[in-house]
């Protein structure tokens, strides 16, 4: 049986950060579906979740500080898998780590990585997973226990116990991204990692080696001081999501929770940066 969607066709700018927050907000809006483009994403709701104020309650579409315009239209069908088969490429990270769709050929690499990414985050096309891959490789993380916070499709939890850390939870505040993960777990026969539903409270009493979050720079913000707290003596937090313009007071927030700069990866603006605990 077929489903019918409204689509929306969003022209933003400037496009970044103005689509990523677009997406967060619509997302919680009801919009379940995303594909973004040059211009701006085209988001999709199912006609029977959709109201003529779906819109009112998004407010950086009032923000002055973005242009924003859409075309709304009925879609009789959409087939999510082909959406995103025409543009998933498959990628290599530092020649050792493949993350790519069960339909692409297996690379020889050490770390092959299968994902269906449907529509959630973190294919390792974008900037920040990408270089959240690079600081796992070059992490040792054998017999660490890591959590991936923000873990969209479950990606880096995957990566990180390939390379041998357990036990790991991940965990992501989108119902999509919370089963999306399931699943991308499940496919990569991993057995020691945990996938959570919800935010930082969850972290209540929980200590980790390693914290894995790539998130937006408000979320993490108010977020570092609970890692801080969940992290062991000379614990490892990697955090990225944000811009080089960020670094400052991401390092600022970070210092006052006694966690000292180590290391930064920069690519196209975006940045990811790793923290050590010094308590």
């Amino acid at each position: 049986m077929s489903t019918t969607y409204i689509g929306y066709t969003f022209k933003v700018q400037p496009t970044q950060p103005g689509t990523e927050i677009l997406i967060a907000e619509l997302g919680f809006a009801g919009f379940e579906s995303f594909v973004e483009n040059e211009e701006g994403v085209n988001a999709y709701i199912q006609k029977n979740d959709w109201h003529e104020g779906i819109l009112d309650n998004i407010q950086i579409l009032n923000n002055s500080e973005f242009q924003i315009s859409y075309l709304k239209e009925e879609i009789a069908q959409v087939n999510w898998n082909e959406e995103w088969e025409k543009n998933f490429e498959p990628i290599e990270v530092d020649g050792k780590c493949a993350v790519r769709a069960p339909f692409h050929e297996k690379p020889s690499v050490t770390y092959d990585i299968v994902i269906e990414p449907k529509m959630s985050f973190g294919t390792g096309h974008h900037e920040t997973t990408h270089m959240m891959l690079q600081h796992i490789l070059n992490t040792d993380v054998a017999d660490k226990k890591v959590l991936d916070m923000g873990c969209g499709t479950g990606v880096l939890a995957i990566l990180a116990e390939m390379k041998g850390a357990k036990p790991i939870d991940a965990i992501d505040i989108d119902n999509w991204c919370y089963l999306n993960s399931l699943e991308n777990v499940d496919r990569n026969n991993c057995q020691h990692i945990s996938v959570y539903e919800g935010d930082v409270s969850l972290l209540d009493g929980k200590k980790y080696d390693i914290i894995i979050a790539n998130i937006n720079r408000n979320i993490l913000l108010n977020d570092i001081p609970q890692y801080a707290n969940c992290l062991n003596a000379n614990g490892i937090l990697f955090l990225s999501g944000f811009y080089t313009e960020d670094i400052p007071i991401i390092t600022e927030t970070c210092t006052k929770s006694k966690l000292k700069f180590e290391d930064k990866l920069e690519k196209n603006n975006w940045v990811a940066l790793k923290f050590v605990n010094l308590q």
